[in-house]
């Protein structure tokens, strides 16, 4: 392949996970810079192309080629009916780490109680046909109509219950709504065109984004800390260390000395250091790590 034809393009999420996509490729080693009202990003990879456009369209359009890789929710993968690979699963959203869940709902002084209250009733929703199926499998028959936006206001009044998305469920109590059911647990996923998938560079350019992105992902919450301990207090330390894995131990110049190394959570550190300084750690410090590989 021609050096002039070494170009990925990739599709990122316009909207609600704009931000956290953008900051999610920032920590995996990818900066993208966009413009005011620009849909065209400019990235520091020269190998790279990339375009801004609706998570709801974006595997429509990876399917079509139009995007060598995307990334989207399997929501949306399911909602079109698209065939695209899925390289790999990216647990985040816009206001979490953790998978949304798209869920029935309906006003708090509804009637309706489950799934078979529904029949004959109105739904508005964004994921028309993720509905219908879910009606179909438990042989209800409702009218099931495409939201344009703001589906919570829509009941009672234009809607007897909704389909919607949510991560905390905090809107959908703040418009004095109750879940009935959940449809669909959700994350993002890196998807690949299928030709695309089958060209090598293509393909070895979009396994080592998805390595990062799930390192940067991996890294999130936590902490390195670095250390030095009396050889006679390493095993009380070692099980102070609430770690991923054992802690790393190398020998000092002193050698009733060591160092360690190891990586927790970053909740666990304000009790931990205390602990481990009692112990007789000394010249304890932490720092931030952006990407963990497995």
């Amino acid at each position: 392949m021609d050096s002039t034809e070494k170009i990925l393009k990739l599709g990122l999420p316009k909207g609600s996970l704009q931000d956290s996509t953008l900051d999610l490729f920032a920590k995996a080693g990818f900066h993208f810079s966009v413009k005011s009202r620009s849909y065209f990003p400019s990235i520091d990879d020269d190998e790279l192309e990339a375009i801004l456009i609706r998570a709801q369209e974006m595997a429509h359009y990876v399917e079509l080629g139009a995007f060598d890789v995307g990334l989207t929710g399997k929501d949306w993968i399911i909602e079109t009916g698209a065939e695209v690979v899925e390289v790999s699963d990216l647990v985040y959203s816009k206001a979490s780490m953790r998978p949304v869940r798209w869920v029935l709902a309906v006003p708090e002084s509804s009637e309706i109680q489950s799934i078979k209250d529904l029949e004959g009733k109105h739904i508005a929703t964004e994921v028309v046909n993720i509905t219908k199926k879910y009606l179909a499998e438990h042989g209800i028959e409702a009218h099931v109509e495409f939201s344009w936006g703001a589906t919570e206001v829509k009941p009672p009044e234009l809607a007897d219950a909704i389909v919607e998305v949510t991560e905390t469920g905090s809107s959908l109590r703040a418009n004095k709504l109750r879940i009935v059911d959940e449809l669909l647990k959700s994350n993002t996923k890196l998807i690949a065109n299928k030709e695309s998938w089958k060209d090598p560079w293509k393909r070895e350019k979009i396994e080592n984004m998805a390595m990062l992105l799930q390192g940067a992902i991996n890294a999130q919450g936590k902490v390195g800390l670095k250390m030095n301990a009396p050889k006679v207090s390493l095993e009380k330390i070692t099980e102070l260390i609430p770690a991923l894995r054992q802690p790393t131990v190398s020998h000092l110049a002193d050698e009733n000395w060591v160092a360690l190394e190891v990586i927790v959570d970053e909740k666990v550190v304000r009790s931990v250091i205390p602990d481990l300084k009692r112990a007789g750690a000394e010249g304890i410090f932490e720092y931030d790590i952006s990407k963990l590989i497995d």
